[in-house]
């Protein structure tokens, strides 16, 4: 049984984990690596490197709309296909730990389920502009249910 009580507040936590952690890894990218080393990067796994000034912008973007609420639902759903391109381009050949050698795919995976789990969950509380329910975006659960 979920306790509807704490539920919104367990919503709240974990929405501004995930937005600290994207903003993180954005600033990683930005002031460590650089756009151009990123990008240098990304060019040497075969990908374009345009790609990688996109996703310095989604991490950027869902990182800030996750921390404030706004939109949380699609906040987190754009973050997932970026773990899931780190776990298939980087860390997927490293094994599943990720104190392996190169870091494995454990994190980036973890943190992709914590990013659809809380676009199940919804915004939780404290949220600034609240995503639209579940029904609108064509699920079969209840929208109350997920508030």
């Amino acid at each position: 049984m979920i306790d509807s009580r704490t539920a919104p507040y367990a919503a709240l936590v974990l929405r501004v984990a995930l937005g600290v952690f994207f903003l993180a890894h954005s600033s990683l990218k930005l002031f460590v690596f650089t756009p151009a080393g990123t990008a240098k990067f990304f060019g040497s796994l075969g990908l374009p490197g345009e790609l990688a000034y996109l996703i310095i912008a989604v991490e950027v973007l869902s990182g800030i709309a996750l921390i404030l609420g706004v939109w949380t639902r699609y906040a987190a759903l754009a973050g997932i296909p970026i773990l899931l391109g780190a776990i298939f381009t980087v860390h997927g050949a490293a094994g599943f730990f990720f104190t392996n050698p190169k870091g494995g795919w454990e994190f980036p995976a973890f943190w992709a389920l914590a990013l659809l789990t809380q676009a199940l969950l919804g915004d939780g509380a404290y949220a600034l502009r609240p995503s639209r329910s579940a029904d609108a975006l064509g699920g079969q659960l209840s929208g109350a249910a997920l508030r």
